[in-house]
């Protein structure tokens, strides 16, 4: 029996759901589409802080059965007060919602644990940057995806340039991003943008499940490993050896370890069971 999510209020855009099984989910709830406002990618930086320090065994992040999150809520790019409506915002103002995404999505990528977005209905904008901020993405049979922003004359502000030519190749997101047009489950799951496609009405479940398994595993050494993975991606291959050697010695000093390889001379491989 799992807990149930926190209640929300007319001001909460974004719950928490800590299962038994050591995943915690955290569902957008901003509206039909899930806009991501400055306020809701607020409250998702703080609740990703609050996750990195209780330390969940796991983490799903899914918009919901309907819609994943449609991008930003371009009604904050518009200048407030002035005797034009369609107006700009000035560039400190852009540049504050641009740090409200960097901070929200780089606190999901920084979870020190498997991420799994559960991507049901459109991941468009910064609704597919969240997604790219995961360590995984199951999506809906009738999922989109795209970085649409160039059809608006602008271009994508939270990691569709970086995340996203980082996982599919840099001519793959250009492609996405000189266009702006949207990519079906097949196409994603062809270019790698997604890792698998289930039905429509499966997505989370196949989310829980898939980070329910990786709960499982050992906590301390899937922190290493994702950091060595991450923070190797971002240096060159001599300095990502030798990053990985840091986080191979580091992982003998924990408790995973202990358990692991007394595992392993007990009872032979595969049979730990980790703490």
């Amino acid at each position: 029996m799992s807990d149930t999510p926190e209640a929300a209020t007319s001001d909460t855009l974004v719950t928490v759901e800590h299962r038994d099984d050591g995943v915690a989910v955290v569902t957008l709830s901003h509206g039909k589409v899930n806009a991501l406002c400055v306020a809701l990618l607020d409250q998702l930086h703080d609740i990703a802080q609050d996750l990195t320090r209780h330390a969940p065994r796991a983490v799903v992040v899914t918009g919901g059965p309907k819609v994943f999150a449609a991008g930003a809520d371009i009604t904050e790019f518009a200048e407030r007060g002035g005797a034009e409506p369609f107006a700009l915002a000035p560039p400190d103002r852009v540049g504050e919602i641009g740090g409200a995404f960097l901070r929200a999505l780089n606190a999901v990528a920084a979870l020190p644990c498997p991420t799994v977005a559960a991507v049901a209905g459109v991941a468009l904008g910064g609704g597919c940057e969240l997604a790219l901020a995961c360590d995984f993405r199951i999506a809906g049979q009738g999922s989109r995806f795209g970085q649409p922003e160039i059809l608006l004359g602008i271009i994508p502000g939270g990691g569709g340039t970086q995340r996203l030519a980082r996982l599919v190749g840099p001519a793959r997101a250009k492609d996405l991003v000189f266009t702006g047009r949207m990519v079906d489950s097949a196409e994603a799951l062809e270019i790698g943008l997604v890792d698998r496609v289930v039905e429509d009405d499966k997505v989370v479940e196949a989310a829980i499940a898939q980070a329910a398994a990786l709960a499982k595993g050992p906590r301390h050494a899937l922190a290493l490993a994702k950091s060595a993975i991450d923070e190797g991606l971002e240096v060159s291959l001599e300095q990502g050896l030798l990053l990985e050697q840091e986080r191979f010695v580091q992982s003998f000093t924990t408790p995973d370890a202990a358990v692991g390889v007394r595992s392993f001379l007990a009872e032979g491989p595969g049979k730990a069971k980790f703490d």
